[in-house]
């Protein structure tokens, strides 16, 4: 008699993008929705968040949470200082803890990691054991804004620097089969008139602006200085140099280590700190999903 055939393992690579990755939660939900509940999930900075609260089981919840946010809570999670980076992530890390996850990784419901970089050789690290936040906080470390995070004698900092998509973690922790979830595909090139382009950027200036220390507030363009000057604020230097690494990184990685399916989330108009947008980027990622639905029916994963 033929030994039965093996069940594919089915991995779920969520990469990074900042405010981008709420997405990840609609293209989970819809997913789940369909039949695809992954074996392996692994992520990158914002990725390795939202994956820790799904292999925890806290994705509805989680999801909950996220819709709810202001700007006002947002702000409200941020430590500002100078040293290391804008945010010292200590308050984000303590929230974590006493409402979501605070378990190590390997008592996690399923498989889970996520991804890191050491600052002093660039290596890739991968986080698979040990306190599933603190493995989170050293992924979401992405440089200028949090500080980077000391973690087994080694200075860690944002995934994103060397794995955007984390498609070989996948592979490496037993997927035979690899959805990859891309948040920067359509994040450089796009057209958006002076004019408009101004009078979005003004108004998310000004909003930033009235929540923040005034040693920060240089970060963000004021209306004023706008209409006299329209040169780009460091938020949006910052912004556009990382949208270019992790496209470009992205390319890179991928193209060496192809997935089998890609979904990739519309989300050009949202920016790297609009995390008080989590319902508009849930609904793009919910959508991105169901586009990618009739490949997954052909490759039999639903």
């Amino acid at each position: 008699m033929l030994p039965p055939l093996r069940k594919r393992v089915i991995g779920v690579a969520l990469g990074s993008g900042a405010a981008r990755g709420w997405s990840h939660i609609g293209v989970l939900q819809r997913l789940n929705a369909a039949g695809l509940r992954p074996d392996i999930i692994c992520g990158t900075s914002i990725g390795a968040l939202v994956g820790a609260a799904y292999a925890a089981g806290e994705m509805e919840r989680f999801s909950e949470w996220t819709k709810s946010l202001k700007l006002r809570d947002v702000v409200s999670l941020m430590d500002f200082h100078l040293n290391g980076g804008m945010l010292k992530g200590e308050k984000l890390t303590a929230f974590f803890r006493r409402h979501f996850i605070d378990c190590p990784i390997d008592q996690l419901q399923i498989p889970f990691a996520a991804v890191a970089t050491d600052l002093h050789s660039g290596q890739e690290v991968w986080l698979r054991e040990a306190s599933t936040v603190d493995a989170v906080r050293a992924s979401i470390a992405l440089p200028g804004l949090f500080s980077p995070m000391w973690h087994n004698g080694r200075l860690l900092v944002d995934g994103g620097l060397v794995n955007p998509v984390p498609v070989s973690l996948a592979r490496a922790m037993g997927a035979d089969i690899v959805v990859a979830v891309d948040l920067n595909s359509d994040i450089l090139g796009r057209h958006v008139t002076p004019a408009t382009q101004q009078k979005v950027r003004s108004s998310v200036g000004s909003a930033w602006r009235a929540h923040l220390p005034n040693a920060f507030n240089s970060l963000f363009p004021n209306d004023s200085e706008e209409a006299a000057a329209p040169t780009p604020s460091m938020a949006d230097i910052v912004s556009a140099s990382i949208n270019i690494m992790q496209v470009r990184i992205t390319r890179s990685r991928m193209a060496g280590d192809p997935p089998d399916i890609i979904i990739a989330p519309r989300l050009a108009s949202l920016g790297l700190l609009d995390f008080h947008r989590a319902e508009f980027a849930i609904e793009e990622g919910a959508a991105a999903a169901e586009t990618s639905l009739t490949e997954l029916k052909r490759a039999g994963l639903i």
